[in-house]
C-alpha cells in the first residue's frame, strides 16, 4: 500500500509539473511580439515528426561512465525538440518533449522506474523552453545564441538542483537502491562524491553541461540546413 502510494504521489506530481510547464510556455507564447502563423495540420504534422526523431535519439542515450554513474545517460534528444521548438514556439516544444518520452516508453519501456523518463522530460525542457522563448522575442541569429546560452544556463542549474532535491531520492525511493549506494557509485568513479551535494555538483551539473553544449552548437549548426528542406522552415 506504501509503495502503491508513493508511485501514485510521483505521477500526481509528474502530471502537474507536465501541466504546469505548458501552461507556463502557452503564456510566454501570448507575450511574443511576432507570432508564427502555421495551420494545425501543419503544427501537428511537424511536431509528430519532430518527436519521433527525438525518441530515436532518445534510444541511443550512451553513458558517461568516466563522469557518472551508467543510469545517467546521455543523448541529443533536445536536438529535435529544439527545431520544433525554434520554428512553432515554446508550447509546441514542451507538447514534443512529452510525445517524445510517451513514443520511447512505448517502444522500449523504463529501466528507472520511470523517474529518469520524467527527469528527461522535465530537465529538457528547461534547455528548450528558455532558449525558444527568448528566439521568438525576435528571430535572429544573436536571440538563438543568446537563448542557447541562457538554456543551457538554467539546464545546468535547474537540472542539478532537481536531481538534488527530488529526482534522487525518488529514484532512490521507487527503485528500491539506497541513496548511500548511489552516492557509492558516484564516489567509485570520483573521489570528491561524498554526499547528494558532491553528486550533483561533479557528476550530474558537468552531465547536463555537456548536453546544453552539444544540443546548442548542433542546432545552430543544422536548424537552417536540416529545418529548411524537411519541414520548411526559413527563420
Amino acid at each position: 500500500m506504501e509503495q502503491l502510494k508513493s508511485n501514485l504521489k510521483f505521477v500526481l506530481v509528474a502530471g502537474l509539473i507536465i501541466a504546469g510547464l505548458y501552461i507556463i510556455a502557452k503564456l510566454v507564447e501570448r507575450l511574443m511580439p511576432d507570432k508564427r502563423k502555421v495551420s494545425p495540420a501543419r503544427r501537428i504534422s511537424i511536431v509528430s515528426v519532430c518527436a519521433a526523431l527525438a525518441a530515436v535519439l532518445h534510444m541511443l542515450d550512451f553513458p558517461l561512465l568516466f563522469l557518472a554513474p551508467e543510469f545517467y545517460k546521455l543523448d541529443f534528444s533536445e536536438l529535435p525538440v529544439m527545431l520544433c521548438g525554434f520554428y512553432l514556439g515554446p508550447s509546441a516544444a514542451v507538447v514534443c518533449e512529452a510525445v517524445k518520452i510517451l513514443l520511447k516508453l512505448l517502444l522500449k519501456g523504463t529501466s528507472t522506474a520511470f523517474v529518469g523518463d520524467f527527469a528527461n522530460f522535465a530537465v529538457g525542457c528547461s534547455l528548450v523552453l528558455p532558449a525558444c522563448a527568448i528566439y521568438h522575442i525576435r528571430r535572429k541569429r544573436p536571440n538563438a545564441i543568446l537563448g542557447l546560452i541562457a538554456g543551457t544556463t538554467i539546464l545546468t542549474v535547474f537540472g542539478s538542483a532537481f536531481n538534488a532535491i527530488y529526482l534522487l531520492p525518488k529514484f532512490s525511493e521507487l527503485f528500491g537502491l539506497p541513496l548511500e549506494n548511489i552516492i557509492a557509485m558516484g564516489s567509485a568513479i570520483n573521489g570528491g562524491i561524498n554526499s547528494v551535494s558532491t553528486f550533483v555538483l561533479l557528476a550530474v551539473a558537468p552531465l547536463n553541461l555537456i548536453k546544453g553544449v552539444s544540443v546548442s552548437l548542433l542546432t545552430m549548426l543544422l536548424y537552417k540546413r536540416i529545418a529548411r528542406p524537411l519541414f520548411g522552415i526559413n527563420s
